[in-house]
Parts: structure tokens; sequence; C-alpha cells
């Protein structure tokens, strides 16, 4: 779902905004970029070894890093997707934003102290600590990376049709420069900046994203003077669907295959949360467990709020636009939030211009923070665990890791503009549903079982990485996101598809699991109860952790 509304969300933007407004959106992108380039700069300086580098010193507060988390999970798909989804199926579109608020008490309860503790830097440290270094390691940057190529194509592509579309673009080669423009300031503000600068980006991004939905939500309530019964009412009125606007069911009730997808999804998006590299190398960034856990809870608050704004913002679309003229602009609802922004502002009007370039501006800081926490991410796994523990077996110093973490980012970087350039008119919402499925499918499963299960072994280990990774690729690739649906299929005009669901998280997830399972079961290898005690000692009072 995410990319899909990254790829689409702005045809209204290009459509409303003439070109006598055009000077302002590029002005208010051009300070945004300039002050985070500089804040990049002034982080770069400060960055000297590979804990700066990876972890940003380990000094962020629990507040900072849960405005980074924040800022790092609440995606343009959150902002401008949901209100759409809300605002053309009522209650069955705000069920997303549940499902996106649900993950964090996953990554709460079970993820983010005991994985402080136990690693330094990825998730092949935990793998890595009572399981043979290199399948293992291997294994988990594997998976790291696939994971966040994926999700970093789908946010260049929209990236790419974001800016196109706002600065009048409509050229084959124009739309590849701003990919690659795009591109490059990414790699700029990995290389330079670090976990350090990252984060900082990420912190501006989340309170200007809160602040715009915030200012939104005001309007709106204002317009039906803060009473929500007559808010809701009116949606439902103009909605075209009565009452049942207001109950479950309009778009996951109609075919038990609807009803499948939308379980299949919400497994996925629960369950993959906890396994988001980008997600998981951030509670790497703070002092000790403690903080890392306050951290989480500061972002569930953080993003609780923010998902109940989306209430007002996709009942105020529906209400004050209504579905027919939602769908007129764009048929999946993605244009919803920025016209309410032009209507809130004023339709034709200099201040609904402003709104709009608002919006357009937080979409972009939206993207860059993405994007910078993804390259991250995946050059942290090749750099740490690939390079340094696999191909020069511990041995490698942390100038030569950072060294090597800095060129990964640069071909991640290139493969993503190149990848990018070639999907920048595709539908793209396979791509985040095969990253959300891979990290429920085969990092999840693994990181529970290392964690929680003495009998684990390294066999099992690889079996559920591997067999995660291929179960969902192989799901997706022939499911309808891919081919088979002439409307919103990767490929059009060809089938290939026998997989009904668009999400493959009901299948793939229990096998990442059950082949963890089998493949422990079936080992010769006697696991190491001792180094899983000293694990579980280290995991749950952070004696001995980094």
């Amino acid at each position: 779902m995410s990319a899909a509304y990254h790829s689409q969300t702005v045809v209204t933007l290009a459509a409303s905004s003439t070109s006598e407004h055009r000077p302002l959106i590029i002005s208010l992108f051009a300070v945004f970029v300039a002050a985070t380039l500089g804040i990049t700069v002034w982080a770069g300086r400060q960055t000297k070894s590979a804990s700066d580098f990876y972890a940003g010193g380990r000094q962020f507060t629990a507040f900072q890093n849960g405005l980074a988390v924040s800022g790092d999970y609440m995606s343009a798909a959150s902002f401008l997707g949901i209100a759409g989804a809300i605002a053309l199926f009522g209650y069955d579109g705000f069920l997303y934003s549940i499902g996106f608020l649900v993950a964090w008490l996953v990554a709460l309860l079970l993820v983010a102290e005991p994985l402080r503790n136990s690693g330094r830097y990825t998730m092949g440290d935990v793998l890595a600590y009572r399981m043979r270094q290199r399948p293992v390691r291997t294994a988990a940057g594997v998976s790291t990376i696939v994971v966040s190529i994926f999700y970093l194509l789908a946010q260049m592509a929209g990236a790419g049709v974001l800016v196109s579309l706002l600065l009048g673009i409509t050229s084959d080669a124009g739309k590849i420069l701003i990919v690659a423009l795009v591109g490059v300031l990414m790699i700029v503000y990995v290389t330079i900046g670090g976990m350090k600068g990252t984060t900082w980006v990420q912190m501006v991004k989340a309170v200007l994203l809160i602040a715009g939905a915030i200012l939104m939500t005001f309007m709106v309530l204002w317009k039906f003077d803060f009473n929500v019964s007559d808010l809701l009412g009116t949606a439902a009125e103009k909605s075209g669907h009565g009452a049942s606007f207001l109950e479950p069911g309009l778009k996951y009730g109609a075919t038990g295959t609807s009803k499948l997808d939308f379980l299949s999804l919400g497994i996925a998006l629960v369950l993959g949360t906890a396994g988001l590299p980008h997600i998981l190398i951030r509670f790497y960034t703070v002092p000790t467990a403690k903080a890392a856990r306050k951290s989480v809870n500061w972002a569930i608050g953080i993003i609780g709020a923010f998902y109940l704004m989306t209430i007002a913002l996709g009942f105020g679309a529906a209400a004050l636009i209504g579905p027919a003229e939602i769908k007129a602009k764009n048929p999946a609802g993605n244009a919803a939030a920025p016209q309410l922004a032009e209507y809130l502002g004023g339709v034709g009007s200099t201040g609904g211009a402003v709104m709009l370039a608002v919006i357009s501006a937080v979409a972009f800081a939206t993207i860059l923070a993405v994007v910078a926490g993804l390259t991250l991410a995946s050059s942290s796994s090749f750099a740490h665990d690939i390079y340094a523990n696999v191909i020069r077996k511990g041995k490698a110093t942390e100038k030569e890791e950072m060294r090597a973490a800095r060129w990964a980012t640069v071909f991640i970087g290139a493969a993503a503009i190149v990848l990018g350039a070639f999907a920048r008119d595709m539908n793209v919402a396979g791509l985040v549903a095969l990253a959300f499925a891979v990290a429920a499918s085969a990092n999840l499963p693994t990181l529970l079982y290392s964690l929680f299960w003495k009998r684990f072994t390294t066999q099992g280990a690889l079996w559920s990485i591997y067999g995660g990774l291929a179960s969902s690729v192989i799901l997706v690739l022939f499911s309808p996101v891919v081919s088979g649906n002439a409307k919103t299929s990767m490929f059009k005009g060809v089938d290939f598809a026998w997989f009904p669901l668009e999400n493959p998280g009901l299948i793939s997830i229990p096998l990442g699991f059950l082949l963890g399972w089998v493949g422990s079961l079936l080992s010769k290898e006697e696991p190491d109860k001792g180094k899983y005690a000293e694990l579980e000692v280290k995991s749950l009072t952070g004696i001995g952790a980094h």
C-alpha cells in the first residue's frame, strides 16, 4: 500500500499549482534541502568513529530517538495515503492506522530492549552471538539489503514522481534526472552525516509532519465547530454509503478473498515493523536499553497522536470535498490530503497554494528522511556483517569498515537511482509489500528464536531467513500486485498470477517461523547452551552491552 501512495499522491498538486505558484514551491524545497544539508555537514564533522557512523555515538536521548523513529516510520503514505483510504472507505480505511500503530507494541514488548542489549550495530550481531558467524551474518546481510533495496526503490520512484509533477517536468529525461538528483542527495546525507546526520534530518521531518497534521486537523474541526459527531455524520452522508461508511466491511468484506487479503496485510504490517532494518538500527543510537524502551514509548505516543489526526483528515476530506471529487482527481484517493489542504487554504487563492506548497515540502521531507534511513541500514549491514566479519573475518579496522560503509552507500544509491529510473512510472505497491513481507517472514522469526529459544541453531536461522525471503519474493512475484490486474498491477497487459492475495504474509510469515523450528530440530549441530545463557542474561539485564 505504502509505495502506491508515494507514486500517485500528487496528481492534484500538479494540476492545481499554476506556474505563478511554482516559485513558492521551489523556494520551500530549496530552503528545506539547504537546511538539511547544513545539519548533515554539521553532524559529519562530529562523525569520527564507527560508533558515530552506525549509531550516532549512542548519544541521543530517549525523546530524540523516539522523535527520529517517528520520522522514520510516518511516511508520506501515512499522511497522504491513509487520509485517502479513510475518505473513500471510512472505517475500513482507518484500519490501516490501527495496524501501523499496533505494530509498535510488538517492537516494544519483544524487540527493543533485548536488541539494544545484545548487539552493537546490526541485526547480524545478535544472530552471530551464539551461532556460526559467517553463514549467519551473510544471511542477515542479504535479508537486510533486500528489504532495504525494495523499500528504497519505492521511495526513489515516489520522490521522482513527486518532484517531477510539482516542478512541471513531463519528459522522461527530466524525470530520470530528478530521480538521480534525489539519489545523489541521499548518498551525500549518509556518507557525510552517518547516523547523526540522518537522525537529525528525521527529527526535523517528524516535527514538520506533526505540525502539518495538527494545522490541518485544527482547521477541519474548526469548520465543524469542533463537533466530531457532525464531522462523522456529514462524511457518512456525503459518502453515498450512509451509516455503513462508519461500519466495517466497505472495503474488506465483499468476498472471502478480500477478507483473507486484509488479514494477510494486517499480519505483515504488525509483525513486519519489528523486523524492518531501518527501524531496528535506531535502537542502537541510545546509551542504554532503558532509553531504547523509553524511545519506543515516545514513538508510540507521537505516532498514536498522528494516527488519531488521520481520522480528522480522512473524514474531513470525505465531508468537505466528497468521494466523487476525490476519485475524479485520483481513483485511489491518494490526492485527498492535498485536496483538503487546498480547500482549507482557499481553492485558487494564494492561501490554498501556500497550503499545497507546505504539504508538498512535508511529503518531500518524508521521502528524504526514509530514504536516508534505509540507505544507512543497508550500507551498515554490508560493511559490518559482510565486509568486516565475513570477508575480512573480523580483522578490519574501524577506519576500513567505515570506508566500506561509505562505498556501499554509493553503490546502493547508484543501484536505487538506476532501478528508480526504470520504476518511475510503475505501480510500486508490490515493492513495499515485499519489504514488509520479507521483514516479517525472514528477520522477525530469526530474531525472536535467537533471543528466546535455546534450541535454535545455525541451520534453523539459515532456513528461516532464506526460506522466508524466497517464499515472500515468489508469492509477490506471482500475485496480482505484479500481473493480472489491469488497473493496479506493476506489469499491465500480462497475467502470470496464480497466488490470489496481494500480500503474502498469511503464508510466508508462518512458513518463516516453521522453517526456523524444523531446521533447528533436524540440525545435527548441538546448540551452545552456555552461549544462549550468556545472551539471555545480556539481553534481559544489559550486563556486558556495548
